[in-house]
């Protein structure tokens, strides 16, 4: 799966998920501020990512520095390079 790839799976996984406009997903675009998504959001949008990419994110403590969707395609892109091998 290549980057491109990954960030398009991400962001229709979160577009379907929290009814979000698919061209507001832009990489600057902050979950809190500019998506009005909060900490109860965060636990779905794990479950929605997991489901989407068929791997296990759980308790990950590098999901706490996530704020934008850029930082969730560069924490996916690792992961699943992580996964494959390939980090």
């Amino acid at each position: 799966m290549t980057d491109n790839e990954i960030m398009a799976r991400a962001d229709a996984a979160l577009a379907e998920e929290f009814e979000l406009d698919p061209a507001d997903l832009t990489p600057q675009a902050r979950f809190k501020d500019d998506l009005g998504l909060d900490s109860l959001d965060a636990v779905d949008m794990v479950v929605a990512l997991e489901q989407a990419f068929g791997i296990k994110i759980g308790k990950d403590p590098a999901l706490l520095e996530i704020r934008t969707v850029g930082d969730l395609h560069r924490y996916l892109i690792d992961k699943k390079r992580a996964l494959e091998g390939q980090a």
